[in-house]
């Protein structure tokens, strides 16, 4: 697992979660072993940023360089790469995700991770076949956690009840703090605080979103 963090970090990611599927993943039978793979903070925004996909001026400059980096690398392992995008239908990351063990739901619905906090995303998965030795799951990070990201929403449209999405998209659409700095609940996660995200990476993915 350490050469392949290194390997991860050197494209600008950081396995962010990992697990041995079970029949109920929805994965080939064949594949013993699956990581999740997010932005690895400043680094990935460095490299990003100088690639051709950013800088060529065509749409969907993320979800082309995560195929290209992540499918090139998966072709070298000899294993599947898996993406959040291009469904339907949809492959289920967010459910992936609380099956590593380093992923949980928070009291906004959102997913916390226990290093980047309300700022993880994922941009893609490696299937392997081969079983490896994996980290142990850790503890949820709200259960001691007052909570910030409750109340952090200047429009109230993260609530334990749901998204609201057309109200976040109304206020965003003023260029309120929100879509230049990122969004405000997830910035009020005290691991997010602590997670090395360039605040222009942040304003890249709410203005995609808007």
């Amino acid at each position: 697992m350490n050469e392949l963090e290194a390997e991860a970090n050197a494209r600008g990611l950081t396995i962010a979660g990992s697990f041995h599927p079970k029949p109920e993943d929805a994965l080939p039978k064949d594949i013993e072993t699956l990581l999740l793979l997010a932005p690895d903070g400043a680094r990935f925004w460095d490299i990003f940023t100088q690639s051709a996909a950013f800088n060529d001026g065509a749409p969907d400059p993320l979800d082309r360089w995560s195929r290209q980096i992540i499918g090139r690398w998966a072709c070298d392992l000899g294993a599947k790469a898996l993406f959040p995008f291009g469904g339907p239908p949809h492959q289920p990351f967010h459910t992936w995700a609380l099956r590593s063990g380093r992923a949980f739901s928070s009291p906004v619905g959102f997913l916390v991770h226990a290093e980047q906090g309300l700022m993880i995303s994922f941009r893609g998965a490696l299937a392997l076949r081969e079983r490896l030795n994996l980290p142990p799951a850790v503890e949820n990070p709200c259960l001691t956690c007052p909570a910030p990201c409750t109340a952090a929403c200047p429009v109230g449209a993260l609530t334990p009840q749901g998204y609201d999405v057309p109200r976040c998209k109304i206020y965003l659409a003023d260029a309120p703090p929100c879509l230049h700095q990122g969004c405000a609940v997830r910035l009020a996660c005290p691991i997010s605080q602590t997670f090395d995200r360039p605040s222009t990476q942040s304003a890249f993915h709410m203005k995609a979103f808007l």
